[in-house]
C-alpha cells in the first residue's frame, strides 16, 4: 500500500542554440525521445514531466525557456515536491563547460557547469546543493549530455570514471560531428560583451548579469563554498554523465544509425541500449554498455557513473518497481 502514491517525476531541458555560433541539432530530439520513453518504459505520467527547450519545435506546448533561473526554478520545484520513494530525474542535452576551480585537490582544476540558454551556468554546486534538499528515500538521476559532464554533482563518489581503465576506440566516427561544449574564454567574452566590464572574473558579469539567480558557486564566500556541503554520508543523487570532466561529448548526425536525424551521441546510445534490452538494467549497466555503444561507433568519450555504492547496482530509475508503485 505505501507505493501508491509515490511518484515519477522529470525534468528535460534540451538546448540548442538556434541561430547562434554555438548552435546545435540534436538536443531538443534528445529530449523529446526521452519523453517518450519514460512514459512508455518507465511509467511516468506526462504531466509529471515538464520540458524546456529553446525552439517551438519540439512539439510542445511549453512556451518556458531553458535559463539558468527557469531550469532551476523547475528542478527545485521538483525536489521540494518528492516525498519518501518518488524517483526524481533530469535530462540535459546541450553545451557543458568548465570553469577555474575554487576547491583544493582538484583532478583536473577545473569545475563542471551546464550552459542554459541565456549562458547563466549552472554548476557541480548547485546539483549537489539540490541532492541534499531530496527527502530521505527520494532518489534523484542526472543524466547529462554534455561536454565535461564528469562529476557534475559535487562531492559525488565515482563508479565508474576516469579512474577506470578504458579501451581507446580504433575508429573513427563515420558520422558528422560537434563537441557539444563552449570553452569558458569564450563565455567569458560573451557576458563581458553583455555587461561592458573590463574583467576576466567570471563571478562579476554572472552576478552583474543575474544577481540572485546566478550560480551558488559565484553568491557565496569561497570558504563557506568549501564547508557547506560537507558530508561523509551516502545520499540519493545519481549521475550519469555523457563523458568524463575533460572529454567532449558530441552532437551527431548518421544516415544510419540515426536514419539522417541530429542526435546527442550518448543520449542515443541510451535509448539503444534501453531497446536492446528489455530487461531491468542496473545504472553501472547502462553506463558500461552505453561505452561499448560509442566506443564500437568511434566515438572517444566515456560516459561516467557518479552515486553512492548501493545505487551503482540498483535499477535504473527504480524500473523494477514500477509494477508495485501502479
Amino acid at each position: 500500500m505505501e507505493n501508491e502514491n509515490k511518484k515519477r517525476l522529470a525534468v528535460l531541458v534540451g538546448c540548442n542554440y538556434p541561430n547562434t555560433r554555438n548552435e546545435l541539432h540534436g538536443c531538443i530530439n534528445d529530449v523529446v525521445a526521452m519523453r517518450g520513453t519514460l512514459v512508455d518504459r518507465f511509467g511516468f505520467d506526462p504531466g509529471n514531466i515538464q520540458l524546456l527547450t529553446d525552439a517551438a519545435a519540439a512539439g510542445s506546448s511549453s512556451s518556458v525557456m531553458p535559463t539558468g533561473a527557469n531550469i532551476k526554478k523547475a528542478l527545485g520545484a521538483m525536489v521540494d515536491q518528492a516525498k519518501p520513494g518518488d524517483v526524481l530525474y533530469f535530462h540535459y542535452s546541450g553545451h557543458g563547460t568548465r570553469i577555474p576551480s575554487l576547491k583544493p585537490g582538484n583532478h583536473f582544476r577545473q569545475d563542471e557547469a551546464i550552459v542554459p540558454c541565456d549562458f547563466n551556468l549552472i554548476t557541480d554546486v548547485d546539483f549537489r546543493q539540490l541532492v541534499n534538499r531530496l527527502p530521505k528515500g527520494a532518489s534523484f538521476t542526472i543524466l547529462s549530455d554534455s561536454c565535461h559532464s564528469g562529476g557534475l554533482i559535487d562531492k559525488e563518489k565515482e563508479q565508474i570514471g576516469p579512474s577506470h581503465v578504458t579501451e581507446i576506440s580504433n575508429t573513427s566516427p563515420s558520422v558528422s560531428s560537434k563537441p557539444k561544449g563552449i570553452p569558458f574564454e569564450s563565455i567569458l567574452h560573451h557576458l563581458a560583451s553583455l555587461t561592458s566590464i573590463n574583467t576576466s572574473d567570471i563571478a562579476t558579469h554572472l552576478l552583474e548579469l543575474f544577481a540572485a539567480d546566478a550560480s551558488l558557486k559565484f553568491r557565496l564566500p569561497p570558504l563557506e563554498l568549501l564547508n557547506m556541503f560537507e558530508s561523509s554520508n551516502p545520499d540519493e543523487g545519481i549521475l550519469l554523465s555523457g563523458c568524463q570532466a575533460n572529454e567532449t561529448s558530441a552532437d551527431m548526425t548518421n544516415p544510419v544509425m540515426t536514419r539522417g536525424k541530429a542526435c546527442g551521441a550518448f543520449s542515443n546510445a541510451v535509448q539503444m541500449v534501453l531497446k536492446e534490452h528489455e530487461a531491468d538494467l542496473s545504472n553501472r549497466q547502462v553506463v558500461m554498455l552505453a561505452r561499448q555503444v560509442l566506443r564500437e561507433q568511434g566515438f572517444e568519450q566515456h560516459p561516467c557513473l557518479y552515486c553512492n555504492d548501493e545505487n551503482a547496482d540498483a535499477t535504473f530509475l527504480c524500473e523494477s518497481h514500477i509494477s508495485s508503485s501502479l
